[in-house]
């Protein structure tokens, strides 16, 4: 961790010591205990993900749209609903017989029914076009479903870090809280000057508001997860999924891409138009409609049975029939050339988010190896030169500010290199085949962040 800047300066003893101590070892105590109790209430992020997935109402409204499609397809595949028919024919308005239903050898009462045969492929091209649409629909809870397990996974990850930011500063807080009473000793007892002491303060003060900010931070990015696992959420556990690898391959990428939930979402799209090209090819064959009717007359007269049959005449298919189907397979087209478009857009974003990542790690593995441990020696250096006189208390509080935000951006970076990987993790549904790819640089940037 930090080197302890309390020893750098003379500090006066006295008997209220052993007191003060007791009350820190008291406070530690208390604090550890808190702490065990406070990690039993953490939220790991599979269980994170497995309670947005239980709360979303997109899945649930995805899922319906589903059904109501399979539903649809076999309504479709049905014959229409015979139609009954019932009427008078031929009933006399003046003269003797006007109103009535018997007198006049022409007055009908009649009753029938009519029924539309729907050509079998008609009826089955209707129907694929529904399961086409339940299959949108489906495709379409796919994307919810990587959208709301990536959103859930960014939330998380931006909480924990921002925790993990916040407890550096307060690590800072407590070492220049033991500066300020050793300034304020080395003062008291003529060794050290009234400007150390402020400058101490001042430095106290600007880390307090520091500390506030990242307050804020973490509310609102605790506010951002329970928008995902619901209120009440309790904060991160302290246990990182393995960043250190995703299943996309630049290799391959174009191959795998086509998994893409959006893409595969267009696809499904694409079907359905053309399942609709089938169903305007489809009525180029006109149906016909059988109507059987029974007449009855008055009781002098026969009754009569009448059969009609009637058949659409397509006089004009050129410019009706053709011109729908036309229409159709352009859509078909749009949407091919669109889906093609949108891939290779998805492929370039996501290499440029692999290449991101990669590059992301590498310069982790440079904190680590350099940035941090440099850091960390100049203020050793700088803390040495102020215990031997040569130095002054306000460059070693500016170098240990400075190591500060030198860890701070690291965890800054490694938190951007962790939205990365949720955004490549989540990509394609976890189905799918499963690539490690990335340098194996940065391994321990984890445990490293937590210092």
């Amino acid at each position: 961790m930090f080197p302890n800047l309390f020893a750098a300066a003379p500090i006066v003893r006295s008997a209220r010591r052993p007191v003060r101590l007791w009350a820190v070892v008291l406070a530690l105590c208390a604090g550890t205990l808190g702490l065990s109790a406070h990690a039993q209430q953490t939220l790991s992020l599979d269980a994170a993900l497995r309670f947005a997935e239980e709360r979303s109402r997109q899945l649930v409204a995805q899922d319906a749209a589903a059904g109501a499609a399979r539903a649809m397809a076999v309504a479709a595949g049905q014959l229409p609903d015979p139609v009954l028919k019932a009427g008078i024919s031929n009933l006399p308005v003046n003269g003797s017989d006007r109103f009535s239903l018997t007198r006049d050898f022409m007055t009908m009462r009649s009753i029938g029914v009519m029924q539309e045969f729907t050509r079998s492929d008609k009826r089955q091209a209707r129907a694929a076009r529904f399961d086409r649409e339940a299959e949108v629909a489906e495709a379409g809870r796919t994307v919810a479903l990587a959208n709301l397990r990536r959103d859930t996974a960014i939330a998380w990850l931006d909480r924990y870090y921002q925790g993990q930011m916040r407890d550096l500063l307060q690590t800072q807080r407590a070492e220049l809280t033991l500066q300020i009473e050793g300034a304020d000793a080395a003062y008291r007892g003529g060794r050290g000057t009234q400007a150390d002491v402020f400058t101490a303060r001042s430095a106290l003060a600007q880390l307090d508001d520091r500390i506030l900010a990242q307050e804020r931070q973490i509310a609102t990015a605790q506010t951002r997860l329970a928008r995902w696992v619901g209120p009440g959420t309790p904060p991160p556990s302290m246990a990182l999924p393995e960043l250190g690898s995703v299943r996309l391959d630049a290799r391959n990428l174009e191959a795998q891409i086509g998994e893409h939930p959006q893409i595969a979402l267009m696809a499904r799209q694409e079907a359905v138009a053309r399942a609709e090209a089938d169903v305007a090819q489809s009525n180029k064959r006109s149906d016909w409609s059988v109507e059987l009717m029974y007449s009855q007359r008055g009781p002098a007269y026969s009754n009569m049975v009448s059969l009609n049959l009637s058949i659409p005449l397509q006089l004009d298919q050129k410019n009706r029939q053709d011109r729908e189907l036309a229409a159709k397979l352009a859509t078909v087209e749009q949407l091919q050339a669109q889906r093609e478009e949108a891939t290779r857009e998805s492929a370039a974003e996501a290499l440029s988010w692999l290449q991101q990542w990669q590059s992301n790690r590498k310069r982790l593995a440079l904190y680590d190896s350099s940035l941090i441990p440099l850091a960390a020696e100049r203020t050793q250096a700088v803390l040495a030169a102020y215990r031997g006189g040569a130095g002054t208390l306000s460059a070693a509080l500016e170098t240990r500010r400075m190591e500060v935000d030198t860890r701070l951006e690291r965890l800054r970076l490694e938190m951007e290199t962790a939205a990365l990987w949720a955004q490549l993790e989540f990509l394609i549904p976890a189905n799918h085949s499963v690539l490690d790819t990335g340098p194996s640089a940065a391994a321990g940037e984890t445990k490293e962040s937590q210092k």
